[in-house]
């Protein structure tokens, strides 16, 4: 899209928008990083991409929004290369995001900036037709994105500029899964349509300052070399989460995990029973937003037989509140900057 369409789309999608919102197109360039030695070949051009952002600018309708000094959320339409699209593809994307603010006077900001959502490639790996993808092994992946935004306001104006880390990859469903990820320099232009209002607050979830609950989780792994296989992961974890406040809170939990694929993988050729089983223990930072949290943090695995990868694991992601007591769940368990797999579940509060 050329700036004269984005012109057009906001000066007449405007007219129909409530207070507080707005729209930002940003223009961004960055490179492919080759985190693993069987990327050397994929970086073969500068990574080019457009975003075309929704924004909400929050005002005190909610406790969070005064915590947090009024931070900014909505959704981007994410659009252009990583580095390579003979290999690699062109990408699509969309995604939420919540921007921190970290300075805030009344012309400037600087935020940190983090999202997720879904992505989509062209040319995911084909053993045929594109054999040299060895990043991304399927159409449809998780992208996440972390930066910190500066932007300046004028009027009903702005203009932004910010370096971020944009990443893709499905969660080792299909491999091959290295992952894309690319640092990215932006600069942007926002428009808002209406003066600021306040608005009247809502009620917000209540949670105790301290609980306990139970997490199950259900997933699917493919793993290295091609064709051994999708297979089922199930995991449970016991959690004690304590919150600090409104906007910050840490979690422990007891997580017990059980990948079904090692038992037909040709590298464990003797596992059988319970060798597949994975004992860890996890310490995470919460991030609350009245009924969505995100959460992010690092464990130790405790019992590790087979030991597939390394011994310390990472978690990100986010979780939804459906009731007091009921959670929604989806973060990524890493290694590095290797995913393991999708953490897909349900989180009960006792």
């Amino acid at each position: 899209m050329r700036p004269i369409y984005f012109l057009l789309f906001f000066l007449f999608v405007g007219q129909h928008l409530k207070a507080q919102q707005g729209f930002e197109y940003r223009q961004k360039l960055g490179f492919l990083l080759a985190h693993r030695g069987l990327m050397s070949h994929l970086p073969q051009a500068p990574a080019v991409a457009s975003e075309l952002s929704y924004i909400y600018r929050t005002n005190q309708a909610k406790k969070w929004h005064e915590a947090y000094r009024q931070p900014l959320v909505g959704g981007t339409l994410f659009f252009g290369s990583v580095g390579n699209n003979e290999i690699l593809g062109r990408f699509t994307g969309l995604y939420g995001f919540v921007e921190l603010p970290i300075v805030k006077n009344k012309r400037y900001r600087l935020d940190f900036k983090f999202a997720t959502g879904l992505g989509y490639t062209n040319k995911p790996f084909d053993p045929i037709l594109n054999p040299e993808n060895v990043a991304i092994g399927s159409r449809v992946n998780a992208l996440m994105c972390f930066a910190l935004k500066q932007s300046w306001r004028f009027s009903d104006y702005g203009l932004t500029f910010g370096i971020d880390m944009t990443h893709f990859s499905n969660a080792s469903y299909q491999m091959p899964n290295l992952g894309v990820n690319v640092p990215f320099l932006s600069l942007g232009v926002q428009k808002f349509f209406t003066p600021e209002e306040k608005e009247t607050p809502r009620p917000e979830l209540e949670r105790p300052d301290l609980l306990f609950g139970l997490t199950g989780i259900f997933s699917g792994k493919e793993m290295n070399p091609k064709g051994v296989g999708r297979f089922p992961v199930y995991a449970a974890s016991l959690f004690a989460r304590k919150y600090f406040g409104p906007k910050a809170g840490v979690e422990a939990s007891l997580d017990i995990i059980y990948k079904t694929s090692l038992l037909s993988h040709p590298s464990y050729p003797q596992a059988a029973g319970l060798d597949p089983l994975q004992i860890g223990l996890f310490v995470g930072y919460v991030h609350p937003f009245d009924r969505l949290h995100f959460i992010y943090g690092a464990g130790v695995y405790l019992r590790d037989v087979l030991r597939p990868d390394e011994s310390v694991y990472l978690r990100l992601g986010s979780r939804y509140a459906l009731t007091s007591h009921l959670e929604v769940l989806a973060t990524l368990k890493t290694h590095y900057a290797k995913a393991d797999y999708m953490e897909l579940g349900l989180a009960y509060h006792f």
